[in-house]
């Protein structure tokens, strides 16, 4: 046959598709079978759609087992699954009308021409990557982040692409893309063939639904479990001692807690952090929001292997996992689900002050304890006990082996959302009340006021200042008190420096017990009831003229933690007599001004041992 004939016998066979079949033969008036899946009925060639499925991950089935259906004219025959494909051969030069939110993955072609709606909202997209975007982004955000359409939308050629690692984070045309570690298929865009069809925000058909049945809605972002607010980091084990079918084991027992925990814009957000050799994070709290593309980034992991290094990971999620960039949220409980199969290679104790430090509640789901023979080979059998947020039984959770555990999932969820036992959540940096009381006498001369005052700032800004969080006062004194501003002044860390940047330097004697009695009195009163710990920080650099011991021991009485530090002609017995107990980790003394900057990182790590003991 001569090539010519091809295009025209592939026309007469689409145009014979199209033509009704005879009255009363099978198929007359009915609609052929088909598959549409996604949100934008993603045609697909393979003729197979990705859907929900009762185990944690989504499979891919045929549509004739879903009975899923595609729209042709009133009295078309029914079509075999070849003839289908034809059918789209035919018409796929058309651009097809997609939705805002329809992803990479659900247009399973190597090449499609699709139309985008206008007036998407920005911040809604999810896109991960740059140039080369992961197959879970929004197709539509992806063309208006690297710029092949504006938001008033448009046609575009997406392009399928082999799956990749550490898709980039770039801010571009008003969409900040996100980091994502690995996904196993992705894509590109380029400018679309124009059309003259008009994209809605929905998929456009050429004919009418079936009689008695509705069309899919564009799914909305659920809301998710309000009851169970926290932002969790499944810790999971991806050491030799773990091996590659138990990691799949767990990667699928997280994937069921992840599943009823009931992930949404305002319950739970989970990220997950893999230990082995050296810690990875694999995707963080703002990279997902619905559980099913949770599901998938699970289930994309791949096991590293090495040493089970659970304590470098531990440290590593709680200094770098839990950050505002990463999707932290403002006063929602923050929580490390660690899971060890058998034993960590490293010391876990020093990882578990650091996460209580950073407000971090860590539970420790171990699995297959050592045996008695293998207790030599561990480092510290109380590594539990030692990791946890509390040792009281509520934060460690223990599981026999990786298999049936089902029925583990639905208790250790329940401890995940019960929010007044996350007794972590509190910390020193944002559970503390901290009063200056700053010397201004004229002994002091106005440049080392000034060296005071920064010494004096390095100290605020490390804490985590807010409405519901530090709170910070500042007094000067000399024979004289002025309070600067209280605790409740300023509700904001930039207000705060702003305010101490702004102390205008008195000048006069040295009444330091006075200035102890008006501060506790009037700073310190006014917040008795706060459920902040309390502590004072007295800066002065000469002896008082007054009893400092009387006073001192009355603010002590009051619940105040105080620390004194002296500079120049300051007594040390002053100093001790100010000091709360042990005076010698309280009282600090230097010869110069300019070497009080040393000491800011003593009063932070006292103030924030005080508090933990406090919290016992």
């Amino acid at each position: 046959m001569s090539a010519a004939w091809i295009p025209a016998l592939g026309l007469g066979v689409c145009l014979l598709l199209l033509l009704p079949g005879p009255a009363g033969s099978e198929g007359a008036g009915e609609w052929g079978s088909w598959g549409a899946s996604g949100r934008s009925q993603g045609l697909s060639t393979s003729g197979y759609k990705r859907d929900s499925d009762p185990a944690p991950w989504a499979s891919a089935r045929r549509p004739e087992e879903e009975g899923a259906k595609v729209e042709l004219p009133h009295g078309a025959p029914a079509l075999t699954p070849a003839a289908d494909l034809l059918l789209l051969t035919c018409f796929s030069h058309a651009p097809i009308a997609i939705t805002c939110f329809t992803r990479g993955l659900d247009i399973r072609k190597e090449k499609a021409d699709v139309l985008c709606p206008g007036g998407c909202p920005l911040e809604e997209f999810s896109v991960y990557g740059n140039i080369v975007y992961a197959s879970v982004s929004s197709i539509c955000g992806a063309a208006v982040h690297r710029g092949v359409i504006s938001n008033s939308g448009g046609p575009v050629r997406v392009y399928s692409l082999p799956g990749r690692e550490n898709y980039s984070s770039v801010d571009a045309n008003g969409i900040q893309s996100q980091m994502l570690s690995r996904w196993s298929a992705s894509f590109t865009v380029t400018k679309g063939k124009s059309s003259t069809q008009e994209a809605t925000g929905q998929a456009v058909s050429t004919a009418h639904p079936p009689t008695g049945k509705r069309l899919k809605k564009t799914p909305e972002k659920k809301t998710g479990n309000k009851d169970c607010k926290a932002d969790i980091a499944f810790l999971i084990d991806g050491s030799f001692n773990i091996g590659q079918r138990r990691f799949n084991l767990q990667k699928n027992f997280v994937g069921k807690v992840a599943l009823m925990l009931g992930i949404g814009t305002e319950g739970p957000h989970v990220g997950l952090v893999q230990a082995s050799e050296q810690p990875k994070i694999e995707f963080y709290l703002k990279n997902f929001t619905s559980a099913k593309d949770v599901l998938f980034a699970i289930k994309e992991v791949g096991f590293r292997g090495g040493n089970s290094n659970t304590g470098k990971a531990l440290k590593h999620t709680a200094q770098k996992f839990f950050t505002v960039d990463a999707g932290v949220r403002k006063g929602i409980p923050k929580v490390v689900v660690v899971f060890i199969d058998g034993w960590p290679s490293d010391d876990i104790e020093e990882a578990g002050i650091v996460a209580r430090e950073f407000g971090v509640n860590v539970f420790i789901v171990s699995v297959a304890k050592p045996i008695p023979e293998e207790l030599g080979m561990v480092q510290d059998v109380t590594f539990v006990d030692k990791a946890v947020c509390r040792n009281n039984g509520f934060f460690s959770y223990h599981m026999p082996n990786w298999f049936g555990t089902t029925k583990y999932v639905k208790p250790l969820v329940q401890k995940l959302c019960t929010h007044e036992q996350m007794m972590c959540s509190k910390t020193c940096y944002n559970s503390v009340n901290i009063a200056f009381l700053i010397d201004g006498s004229s002994s002091v001369g106005d440049s080392n006021f000034r060296l005071m005052l920064e010494f004096v700032s390095n100290i605020a800004k490390t804490f985590e200042i807010s409405d519901i969080g530090a709170k910070i006062a500042a007094v000067q004194f000399t024979y004289d008190q002025r309070t600067e501003f209280s605790f409740t002044d300023y509700s904001t860390k930039e207000n705060v420096l702003a305010a101490i940047r702004n102390i205008r330097y008195m000048s006069g004697g040295t009444a330091t017990g006075d200035a102890i009695s008006f501060t506790v009195r009037n700073v310190f009163g006014p917040i008795r009831e706060s459920p902040n710990k309390n502590f004072l920080v007295i800066v002065t650099d000469g002896q008082s003229y007054d009893d400092v011991q009387g006073p001192a021991a009355a603010a002590h009485d009051a619940g105040i933690t105080v620390f004194s530090v002296g500079v120049a002609w300051a007594p040390l017995d002053d100093l001790k007599d100010m000091a709360s107990k042990p005076k010698e980790s309280h009282a600090f003394f230097t010869r110069e001004f300019t070497g009080l900057e040393p000491i800011v990182s003593d009063v932070i790590r006292g103030i924030c041992r005080d508090f933990l003991e406090s919290q016992q």
